[in-house]
């Protein structure tokens, strides 16, 4: 990488570099495990002129999201999230179902959040890259065409079906490498009086809560709400409010317009663009040790899983996410120090996770083989995920958590009751 893919600077410096690994979604199958298998660098870098962090764009959303594994459907507390937002947005917008209201998600999956829109009565449309996952929003009742976003294809779909007057793009933000004609693309869809809502990690949350596994491929760039509102603005759009979300152990939902009708921002950006200059991030104080806590995470998982190891204990996986093929990878962890991991996605199943090898099995197994230990690798669904594998204390299994630091979390067994 030679040059910032917002601001076109030269001025890029390390923010942690990961080794190489394959891309975190590359499940393969079982015939395909004495095949060669590519691996990439892994190095977050930072434009120290607009403060965009970013990967080289090493891959291409193309190779990634033509057949993809991930459905947001199988995440319960994510749908609960989307339907959520609808209702929130629906009031905030004044979005009616009398025909008139158009709503359009880009990077839309299986229709997780468009089917609370269905359900409502409002007209809307999924842009989804995926041929797999659209396939499965269509079927379930979900309009959704197959495409990436482009200034194109947005114009095309606004010629089609009008403009909208809301865009979301949940998600997606980070996971395009060409940032500038992804954001004209959403101002062709939105209504020049439209309101467009793009939920992205923050970059604050990564850095203070040691978030590095969601450094991936597919993730081209981190933001703060700074570098958000340059990116865009790029596009024709002007931040006007921002919310915090717990979502992914971090996130913002950035609400922009068409810059022409936004007006003046909320009190709330100010705040945490404040918040965001007080943690560094606007120079070069903030990253300075990211990368010794990063070090620290591989090295205290790696003592527990060999002295685990050691005493005879089992150690097994729970969720096969993208972010876990980071952890697994950086760590060099491989079938000898987690037996399987399990995932409630049926997709994976039968698969091995990409670089580690690590078979992925049904979740019904963790009850059939009773480990000592289950390595909870979708940390940031901790609360869920403690309360669905809360069988685990049945006998004396404990939850292992590896993000922020390691935690090692015993689970009361349950009462019996006569």
């Amino acid at each position: 990488m030679t040059r910032c893919r917002l601001c076109g600077s030269a001025a890029l410096t390390s923010v942690v570099d990961l080794g190489a690994t394959p891309p975190c979604e590359s499940f393969l199958a079982a015939d395909e495990l004495d095949r060669p298998e590519p691996a990439y660098p892994l190095h977050l870098r930072v434009c120290t002129d607009c403060w965009l962090a970013q990967l080289p764009p090493l891959i291409t959303p193309e190779e990634t999201f033509q057949e993809y594994a991930y459905f947001s459907s199988y995440s319960t507390s994510w749908v609960e999230h989307a339907r959520a937002f609808v209702a929130g947005a629906v009031e905030r917008l004044a979005l009616g179902g009398d025909g008139d209201a158009f709503v359009v998600e880009v990077a839309s999956n299986d229709g997780y959040l468009l089917k609370h829109v269905v359900d409502r009565g409002i007209r809307c449309l999924g842009i989804e890259p995926s041929v797999n996952v659209g396939a499965a929003a269509r079927d379930a009742g979900v309009p959704t065409v197959t495409e990436f976003l482009s200034p194109e294809t947005g114009a095309a779909v606004r010629a089609e079906h009008g403009p909208a007057d809301l865009v979301v793009a949940n998600n997606v933000y980070a996971h395009i490498p060409d940032v500038v004609g992804f954001t004209r693309g959403l101002r062709a869809l939105v209504a020049d009086d439209g309101w467009v809502s793009v939920e992205v990690q923050h970059l604050l949350t990564l850095i203070e809560e040691n978030q590095y596994d969601t450094i991936y491929h597919e993730h081209f760039q981190y933001y703060t709400v700074a570098s958000a509102a340059r990116a865009l603005a790029s596009g024709g759009l002007t931040l006007v409010d921002v919310e915090l979300l717990p979502t992914h152990g971090g996130s913002v939902r950035l609400w922009a317009r068409p810059a022409e009708v936004a007006g003046e921002p909320t009190e709330r950006v100010a705040e945490v663009l404040d918040r965001e200059k007080a943690a560094g991030l606007q120079d070069l104080s903030g990253y300075a040790e990211f990368s010794d806590r990063v070090a620290k995470v591989r090295r205290d998982l790696l003592r527990f899983l060999i002295e685990a190891a050691e005493r005879g204990e089992t150690v097994v996986g729970y969720g096969a996410p993208g972010k876990g093929n980071t952890l697994l990878n950086h760590c060099g962890i491989r079938p000898d120090l987690l037996a399987y991991t399990v995932d409630r996605n049926p997709y994976k199943h039968g698969r091995f996770t990409p670089g580690t090898r690590v078979p992925i099995l049904p979740p019904e197994r963790i009850a059939a083989d009773r480990p000592d230990y289950v390595l909870v690798l979708p940390w940031n669904l901790r609360a869920e995920l403690v309360e669905q594998l809360s069988f685990v204390g049945d006998w004396g299994g404990r939850l292992v958590f590896p993000i922020p630091e390691l935690s090692i979390v015993e689970v009361p067994a349950k009462e019996v009751t006569a």
